[in-house]
Formats: C-alpha cells, sequence, structure tokens
C-alpha cells in the first residue's frame, strides 16, 4: 500500500476539487486495491513454492533411511508437493499476482501523468482532464476485470473437458 509520505508528496500537487472528485477517488481506490492484492498473491505464492522446496529437498534425506518410517515420510512429502502445487494451481497466485502488480504499474502511470498535465492530459482544462482520467481508469480497470473473467472461464472449461473424460 503507498505510504502516507507518498500520499503527502501527492495531496501537496491535488486540488481539494481534484482530491474529492470521483475519478480521483477511484483512482486511488482502484491502486490501493490492486497493490495489496498483489502484495497478497505474491506472499501466497512464495510461501507455497519455499514449502514445497524444503518438502522436495527432505525427500531425498528420508529415502536414504531406508526404515519402513522413512518410506511412510518419504510418500507424505511427496504427495505435500503434489497437494501444493494443486493448491498453486486453484489460486493462480502467480498469474495474479503478476497481473494484479501490471494493473497497479499502469494506475500509477496514469495517475502520474495526469498530475504532470502531458500525455493524453496535455492542454486540458482541469474539468476535462477529469473527465480523461475517469475514462483511462474505467478502461484499465475494466480490462483487467474482463481478463480475469476469461481466465476463469478457461480454467472451467478445462476443467470440465478433464471431468468428462
Amino acid at each position: 500500500m503507498r505510504s502516507q509520505l507518498q500520499n503527502a508528496k501527492e495531496e501537496s500537487f491535488v486540488s481539494e476539487e481534484v482530491e474529492k472528485h470521483p475519478a480521483w477517488v477511484r483512482l486511488n481506490d482502484q491502486l490501493d486495491w490492486y497493490d495489496k492484492k498483489s502484495g497478497e498473491n505474491q506472499r501466497r505464492y512464495k510461501q507455497i513454492k519455499v514449502a514445497q522446496l524444503v518438502l522436495a529437498g527432505s525427500i531425498p534425506v528420508f529415502a536414504l533411511v531406508g526404515a519402513t518410517w522413512g518410506r511412510w515420510i518419504t510418500a507424505i512429502l511427496g504427495a505435500s508437493v503434489a497437494i501444493l502445487e494443486g493448491f498453486q494451481q486453484l489460486g493462480q497466485y502467480n498469474n495474479l499476482w503478476t497481473s494484479y502488480r501490471a494493473t497497479a504499474e499502469r494506475l500509477k502511470h496514469e495517475r502520474f501523468l495526469f498530475l504532470a498535465r502531458s500525455g493524453p492530459y496535455r492542454d486540458l482544462g482541469q474539468e476535462e482532464a477529469l473527465k480523461r482520467l475517469a475514462e483511462r481508469v474505467e478502461e484499465q480497470v475494466s480490462t483487467e476485470h474482463a481478463k480475469w473473467v476469461s481466465e476463469r472461464s478457461q480454467q472451467d472449461d478445462k476443467r470440465d473437458q478433464r471431468s468428462q473424460k
């Protein structure tokens, strides 16, 4: 999430009228959401991968034991690695992490263009710039949402095909 220092710095560039405008509020709300969700998915993905590495690395050690309990532990560790990979595939944490991070970065880029009155905001009055900001933020958010829905539909189709076999 954005730091209070960063928020304070931005507020010095933003008029009270802009700060309360729905387009500016929506931009910051969505930026915070994508930033937070990106971080959550990154943590989940890395936690699963670290656990898989530790468990998989333990398999050869327990396989060397040779005792009956060593074979059981080896089997349990192998199954655990597979189960964790299943959780990763179901949650799509890596894909969501990178996708949400990319959207957050695009929204940051949009904010800085707006604040600098450059790019698509050059030579626009404040009201027109805010309208353009609203359009461009919603374009980013709706594109991300459409991508998410499409990916979920593809996953459901694959799951349905596998269950029919």
